[in-house]
């Protein structure tokens, strides 16, 4: 239930939306996610689960991942679709779960086109993505003309499966998209030659999936206002196409930003929040229906200025609701401090989808595996000491504390985060802070007991009366072999990060894993620390025209001039960054290279000494003339106390970085700890 206070303080978001036929309780739509468990039908339960949390937690309508119309709109070989009975059937178990708890639910159609994981992809003409290995055929006239029929006859068994509605995926780069741009569409015939042709499969996709659900059930249709691409839509074309999709009679347009193969990024945790949503509002003020909002919007003040400056009349999130299923229940009831906000990682979600992973999230893994973390309370409660106040520290000791255990955190610094802290001072990462903020909130509403400036000992704990002990005492920065090591100007990134000292205008980073890339934006950052980077600065550095006067959007980028020039060096001859993640490693990569930093692999450290840092590559020894060298080699284990109460024969459990020190793993360190709770 909406407090009083709520709907003062976000009057438009609580407003219900009048669509006709139905009304939807309020502004928020769950954005499509595709988990992975939409490809295996011994998934659907676990997927019904995870709609009906989301349900249970308020928002105003779901929409499922992407299920193809066909078997060559697969996304990969085997995965979901909608074609005929057995699989309503199916669907049934995942509407009957979903209206149970209240929620209303809209089946994605999604035609991967030439982005199809499998050799017998097809789409507007032969070609290939460039994220893709395989090679798409040309669609027949024919198979064009079938592949709309198919859409609609997916509509209708979704109506037969209980969903409320469908959205139309026209968005992302995907097979409606590549219809619409000449990048993809060099046909000639009634489907491509011109703009108007090109829109035709679109509309026609629209105006035959309204003849075959009826009046009264949503259509949504998912646009791309933005491509991002080289000969994509011009604005011209986007406003067209949206007139015709509301005659075909769609009930809704949701607003998609970039293909996939798009260099810029759209939704990583630098983009600045609601960084698109302008391009929504110019949309919005072109047609009559109601236009959806997305791309970066992660909490409820940011979701409410959209919706009051007019730029939407709905607001699309999809990974803030695998971050926290309860956002609409929490915010309604005035306890938007206790969200747990997506932080635009992408390292559990958008990762592990392209490594065909279930997709789950960071700082909450539960996510998608709520039939198997079940958070039951405990039959008896324990008392519980967790050491380290962490990522994997803060998990186990909130999960924990959920499930009804007594936990005493102790801390040996005056805060809680660990790592997390260092994370937070990136450029762009200043969204890790949130994390912080819910887990500090999590504590007091757990009534954990918190010891912060107090490192516990091994005496103190075997004599403490516990009954489980968790070592959660983190990394410590792994020290390097090179002569002049320990000279003055050479700095731990720990000492970078926190301020304790300031480098000169020549630095070079030591160690090109993800710590070194943070170093390297931390020291080539122009503008302010710890403040998010203005949208408009950060739309001409990345060559973003939000005017969309050019076909795609995309102008000659122009960042302001870093502050340094900045070295970073590996040993490894691969590529500089080959170990980052699939989904944001480009765009780190990308990031320093138009800031100038040079990237140096196969690199042997030979000293340091007054000259700078010198080195050899490819047997030639060269001279780095820098003011400072900053070390970013890695982490070794912090597990002493772990290891005297192990010989002092105390059990304990260690889990994050003191049990494996890897690169700023939260991902792992929260996720084994919920875990452990979990297992109690």
């Amino acid at each position: 239930m909406t407090t009083d206070a709520a709907t003062a303080r976000y009057p438009h978001l609580f407003e219900p939306l009048d669509l006709g036929f139905t009304t939807l309780p309020n502004r928020v739509l769950m954005g499509s996610i595709h988990t992975g468990l939409e490809d295996r039908p011994k998934h659907v339960g676990r997927l019904a689960e995870f709609y009906a949390e989301r349900a249970r937690g308020g928002v105003g309508l779901i929409v499922t991942g992407g299920f193809a119309p066909n078997r060559t709109g697969w996304l990969l070989p085997l995965a979901g679709k909608m074609t005929n009975s057995r699989e309503v059937e199916r669907h049934r178990q995942i509407t009957t779960a979903v209206h149970a708890n209240g929620g209303r639910i809209a089946l994605q159609i999604l035609h991967a086109g030439r982005y199809g994981y499998h050799p017998f992809s097809a789409t507007a003409s032969k070609s290939k993505a460039p994220i893709n290995p395989f090679r798409a055929r040309a669609m027949s006239a024919r198979e064009v003309a079938r592949t709309v029929d198919d859409f609609a006859r997916a509509a209708g068994l979704a109506r037969e499966a209980g969903y409320d509605g469908v959205e139309i995926m026209g968005s992302e780069g995907y097979l409606i998209n590549q219809f619409l741009s000449a990048r993809v569409n060099r046909r000639d015939d009634a489907w491509g030659g011109t703009a108007a042709k090109r829109r035709r499969f679109a509309t026609e996709i629209v105006r035959k999936t309204r003849a075959a659900v009826g009046d009264d059930f949503i259509v949504i249709y998912r646009m791309s206002l933005l491509d991002l691409v080289e000969q994509g839509q011009t604005w011209e074309d986007t406003v067209a196409l949206a007139h015709e999709i509301e005659a075909a009679g769609a009930t809704l347009i949701n607003s998609g930003i970039g293909w996939h193969e798009s260099r810029v990024p759209t939704i990583i945790t630098s983009v600045p929040r609601a960084a698109f949503t302008e391009i929504t509002g110019r949309l919005r003020r072109e047609v009559s229906l109601p236009v959806v909002a997305s791309n970066r919007i992660n909490m409820p003040e940011t979701a409410e200025a959209v919706l009051a400056s007019g730029d939407a009349d709905m607001i699309s999130m999809a990974r803030p609701f695998l971050a926290d299923p309860d956002w609409v229940s929490k915010t309604a009831a005035g306890r938007t401090d206790e969200i747990n906000t997506c932080i635009g990682c992408n390292q559990a979600c958008l990762d592990h989808g392209f490594e065909h992973k279930t997709v789950s999230c960071l700082v909450n893994p539960r996510a998608a595996h709520e039939t198997e973390l079940i958070l039951l309370p405990t039959r008896r409660a324990k008392r519980i000491a967790v050491v380290g106040a962490g990522p994997a520290g803060l998990a186990v000791a909130t999960t924990a504390a959920e499930r009804g255990h007594t936990v005493t955190l102790f801390e040996a610094s005056d805060t809680i985060g660990g790592q997390f802290q260092l994370a937070q001072r990136i450029p762009g990462k200043e969204e890790f802070a949130e994390t912080l903020r819910y887990f500090t909130r999590r504590l007091e509403v757990l009534g954990v007991e918190v010891r912060l400036k107090h490192e516990a000992t091994a005496t103190e704990l075997r004599e403490g009366g516990w009954d489980e002990i968790f070592v959660a005492t983190g990394v410590t920065p792994r020290e390097v072999n090179i002569p002049g090591s320990d000279r003055p100007n050479v700095h731990s990134y720990t000492d970078v990060l926190t301020g304790t000292v300031t480098v000169g205008r020549r630095v070079a980073v030591v160690g090109a894993g993800g710590i070194g890339f943070d170093i390297c934006e931390f020291l080539t950052h122009a503008g302010p620390q710890g403040i998010p980077q203005p949208r408009e600065e950060w739309m001409r550095e990345w060559g973003v025209d939000h005017t969309v006067a050019l076909p795609g959007g995309l102008v000659s980028p122009a960042g302001p001039t870093p502050p340094r020039q900045v070295y970073l060096l590996q040993r490894k001859t691969s590529r500089v960054g080959a170990g980052l993640a699939k989904t944001s490693g480009w765009v780190h990569r990308a990031t320093l290279k138009a800031r100038g930093v040079e990237f140096i692999p196969g690199a042997s450290y030979e000293r340091i000494d007054d000259d700078g840092l010198h080195i050899a590559t490819d047997g030639a020894p060269r001279l780095l003339e820098v003011d400072d060298v900053v070390i970013c080699a890695g982490q070794e284990t912090r597990r002493g106390l772990y290891d005297e109460l192990r010989a002092a024969g105390v059990p304990a459990h260690v889990i994050g970085g003191a049990d494996v020190a890897a690169e700023l793993d939260a991902k792992r360190a929260i996720s084994q700890g919920t875990e452990a709770a979990v297992a109690l």
